[in-house]
C-alpha cells in the first residue's frame, strides 16, 4: 500500500508545485512522471534494506538465485525512475517499467496467497493486489507515453 500512497500523495503534491510556479510539473503529466519516479524509487529501497530477505522470499522457487533477481530489479527500478523523468527517454522507461512490473507480479502473487509479509505487514490479498498492479500499469503508461502533449496537460 506504501507505493500507492507514496504514487498518489506525490502526484498531488508535483502538481500543486506546477500550479504554484515550478515548470517542471507544469502539466499533469510530467507530474506523473515524477509521482512514477518517487514511487519507484521507494520500492527500489526495500530491495537492500530491511525488508530484503521478505522480498527475497517472494522470488517464485522455480526461479534461480532469488537474491541475485531482487538486487537486479532494485537496479532496474532506479533506472526506470531516473529515465521516466527524462522526457526524451520517458517512453522507453515505461516500456521498460511495463515489463518489470508484470515480470515481478508472480512474486506478488505468490506473496499474497502465501500470506507473507513484507517489513512485518502482511502483503495485500490478491485482488487488491492486482488492482494496485493495474493502478501501477496505467500510471507508468500515462507518464511514459502522454509527455507530448496528447492528453493530460494543465
Amino acid at each position: 500500500m506504501a507505493p500507492f500512497i507514496a504514487l498518489m500523495s506525490s502526484l498531488l503534491v508535483f502538481r500543486l508545485t506546477g500550479f504554484l510556479g515550478w515548470d517542471f510539473f507544469d502539466s499533469w503529466a510530467s507530474a506523473l512522471r515524477g509521482a512514477v519516479c518517487v514511487m519507484f524509487l521507494l520500492t527500489a529501497s526495500a530491495h537492500w534494506g530491511t525488508r530484503r530477505s521478505d522480498l527475497i522470499r517472494m522470488v517464485p522457487p522455480v526461479l534461480p538465485r532469488p537474491d541475485l533477481i531482487v538486487t537486479l530489479t532494485g537496479y532496474l527500478e532506479i533506472a526506470g525512475a531516473i529515465g521516466i523523468l527524462l522526457p526524451q527517454l520517458a517512453m522507453v522507461a515505461s516500456l521498460g517499467l511495463t515489463v518489470l512490473l508484470l515480470a515481478m507480479f508472480p512474486a506478488n502473487v505468490r506473496a499474497a496467497r502465501e500470506g507473507l509479509s513484507i517489513g512485518g505487514r502482511r502483503t495485500p490479498a490478491l485482488g487488491v493486489r492486482t488492482l494496485l498492479q493495474l493502478v501501477f500499469l496505467a500510471a507508468v503508461l500515462l507518464a511514459g507515453f502522454d509527455g507530448g502533449g496528447s492528453g493530460i496537460t494543465s
